[in-house]
């Protein structure tokens, strides 16, 4: 970048993103900064910035002021996390959002995104095999089914069911940040978002035209046949207005950690993700749009019934979406247009359906929205519409079809059509967001019905915020809740919607080198879908139903700190539900619930802990976490044993050094080695060590 001396000059100069360099060029420029990107986490990874702060020439921006030095202002403009319809600052969103930085993903002991999610203290990851075969994530007490996952802000959910949403198709280097919702956000993302949302965003953070390209690459392996390659290539196409484009790819395999009774594999792993996404920009018109495909097959050992312990499974889906901004004056249309499919076969034995045949299911959905904004004397307000079709062909889902064809017998096909609509009154201190957004799905005749939400923050002085907010919510039914009726399960296709109400408070504080966040919150659901099984009966199956009511009550408390040599992190969260349930009835989903999660980081740069008074970043990092949970409820054994679910704790530690060309890293995960149970019938594996290398080009 060349610098050029300007003098009396009023326009303000946009960072848009920074590096681990000093920020002593701001001291002499004389000039309006506006800061376009921060590091925003409760989980850090290295010498970073707490959520509203950021240290500028010896002064300190909290929100949208700058303390002790007058002559300098920041805004914070370009810092906008998906916590409404309307776009907001950082310092103004009147929500709290968790997001995981680049930072946080790449320095985390994990290998996929759904571990990464366990340390975050408000998500409960249910994992059923490892490197991410198949996760349960749920947020607040929920399911996998009531929370909506999003890349790029495009729903990616897949109505047959809950269990395959994080079968992402961009690898972990494409990942710029996660945003983690917590609480009913049908307003702001739709239906399914019962009890909260987690965005997976790809995008750049900035638009660039530079020539050239950038590559990167990793390979890692480790224990239990662990392998994984990927690369990464960046590149600006030669045509006028587009930006610079990736393109990604990645191999994964494991021999699995455990084998059937007969000694074949059970918890093997093969899959692969290829990932395409560009931008295009223009004076009012901004274009970006990814191409993605995610394909696994992973023994299921137990996943679906302790009897057979040969279970497989195999997956793959697409993802396009096309979104665009065009700005005409103070209004902005933000239109989006975008296609998934999914295939899935499901074999209870393993190669073998001469017993019981293989399911058969192919998703699609198809979506169409438009959210809009404009900004004018009483504020911002946000207006929009958004046109889903989900649409099913299956072996065993759905309504017999009139042309059946190969493995695809039955059949669903359904509509849900919302408009939304908000306003955000933006002062120095205060923000009311409040909207609310109108459903209607032509599954079981649904009619419109509105859902409306108010979020309100302020900040008192220079490091307190205090917040509240009222949210309202629904679900529909995945289809497998509604048809699912074979192997020992018995579905209900006139299952009614879920719904929620929930009220939460809080307060935050922020300083430069310490920053802390406690809330609570109360939820309302009415008609929670489960699957539960009556133990009075003989033979008894699982059966879909409706819980009348169901009541979370819980607390949350996050503080996050600074040290001269690193980072730390301390989280805690505490659910206690109330519902109407008999004793006799067993749960597979919403009657479980973690009742406690303690989550706590440690990150510290070992060669600035050998010289303290360095000015270089050490490269020789480590990570070290600790997540200890306590689950409520139950699950039947192989021979018909009901036990409780136990306590347990898990130590992962990540020992990396990295350079401007590369990285070289090792990884422990579970190293007490507890072979603990986080669902059903499914053992987890002990200890996981893993290294690999990853070179920057």
């Amino acid at each position: 970048m060349k610098y050029k001396t300007q003098f009396n000059q009023r326009k303000a100069l946009r960072f848009r993103q920074f590096t681990r360099k000093g920020y002593a060029l701001f001291a002499c420029l004389g000039r309006v900064v506006t800061i376009g990107v921060l590091s925003v986490a409760t989980l850090r990874a290295a010498a970073v910035t707490t959520p509203d702060t950021l240290s500028v020439v010896g002064a300190t921006v909290v929100g949208d002021s700058v303390a002790n030095s007058p002559d300098k202002e920041a805004t914070l403009d370009d810092v906008e996390v998906t916590g409404s319809r309307a776009p907001l600052a950082l310092g103004q969103a009147a929500r709290m959002v968790t997001v995981l930085t680049r930072e946080d993903i790449q320095a985390a002991p994990v290998q996929s995104i759904n571990d990464l999610l366990k340390m975050a203290v408000g998500v409960d990851v249910r994992q059923r095999g490892p490197i991410g075969a198949q996760t349960d994530i749920g947020i607040r007490g929920s399911t996998q089914e009531q929370i909506t996952i999003l890349l790029n802000g495009i729903n990616i959910c897949d109505p047959q069911t809950g269990h395959n949403a994080f079968d992402l198709p961009c690898d972990v280097s494409d990942i710029v940040r996660i945003e983690v919702l917590e609480g009913p956000a049908a307003r702001v993302y739709g239906t399914s978002s019962l009890v909260g949302a987690i965005n997976i965003v790809s995008l750049p953070s900035s638009f660039s035209k530079e020539k050239g390209s950038k590559a990167q690459a990793r390979i890692e392996g480790g224990s239990f046949g662990y392998l994984s390659a990927a690369g990464r290539l960046q590149f600006a196409p030669p045509f006028e207005g587009f930006g610079r484009g990736s393109l990604s790819a990645s191999f994964t395999r494991s021999d699995g950690y455990q084998r059937s009774k007969a000694g074949a594999l059970n918890s093997d792993y093969c899959g692969g993700k290829a990932f395409y996404q560009g931008a295009y920009e223009s004076e009012q018109v901004h274009l970006n749009w990814h191409v993605g495909l995610s394909t696994k097959g992973f023994g299921s050992n137990t996943f679906y019934s302790a009897k057979y312990d040969e279970q497989y499974e195999k997956t793959t889906k697409v993802f396009t979406a096309l979104q665009g901004e065009v700005s005409a004056g103070a209004w902005h249309f933000r239109p989006a247009i975008y296609w998934n499919r999914s295939y899935d076969r499901f074999e209870l034995i393993r190669g073998d359906e001469s017993k019981v045949p293989f399911n058969h299911h192919r998703t699609d959905v198809f979506g169409i929205n438009l959210n809009s904004y404009f900004d004018w004397v009483a504020g911002r307000t946000a207006f929009g519409a958004e046109f889903r079709n989900e649409d099913i062909v299956s072996g065993n889902l759905g309504e017999p079809l009139n042309n059946p064809h190969r493995h695809y017998k039955y059949g669903l096909n359904r509509s849900n059509l919302s408009f939304h609509m908000e306003h955000n009154i933006l002062l120095k201190r205060f923000t009311l967001s409040a909207g609310f957004v109108a459903v209607k799905n032509t599954w079981n005749e649904m009619s419109f019905t509105l859902y409306p939400g108010i979020d309100a923050s302020f900040r008192l002085g220079e490091h307190w915020k205090v917040y509240a907010s009222y949210n309202s919510s629904l679900r529909m039914p995945s289809f497998t809740e509604l048809y699912y009726s074979v192997g020992g399960h018995k579905a209900d296709k006139y299952l009614k919607p879920e719904e929620m109400r929930a009220v939460e408070g809080g307060v935050k504080y922020s300083s430069r080198w310490l920053t802390a966040q406690a809330c609570i919150f109360h939820h309302h659901a009415s008609n929670m879908i489960d699957w539960v099984l009556d133990t009075r009966e003989a033979d008894p199956v699982w059966q879909s139903v409706n819980h009348t009511k169901v009541n979370t009550l819980g607390q949350e408390v996050t503080i996050n700190g600074l040290l001269a040599f690193g980072s730390w992190q301390l989280a805690y969260c505490h659910l206690h539900q109330q519902k109407q349930e008999a004793d006799y009835l067993q749960s597979q989903y919403s009657l479980e619930y973690l009742r406690h999660k303690v989550t706590t980081q440690l990150t510290l740069r070992l060669g600035s802990i050998l010289s303290p008074l360095t000015t270089n970043l050490s490269p020789l990092t480590l990570t070290l976490g600790y997540r200890w949970q306590d689950r409520m409820g139950q699950y039947t054994t192989i021979d018909g044993e009901v036990m409780d679910y136990h306590p347990y704790s898990v130590v992962d530690a990540r020992l990396a050094w990295t350079k401007d060309t590369y990285s070289i890293y090792m990884e422990g995960n579970n190293l007490t080695g507890h072979r603990y149970v986080d669902y059903g019938n499914v053992p987890q594996p002990g200890c996981w060590i893993t290294g690999g290398m990853k070179l920057f080009l």
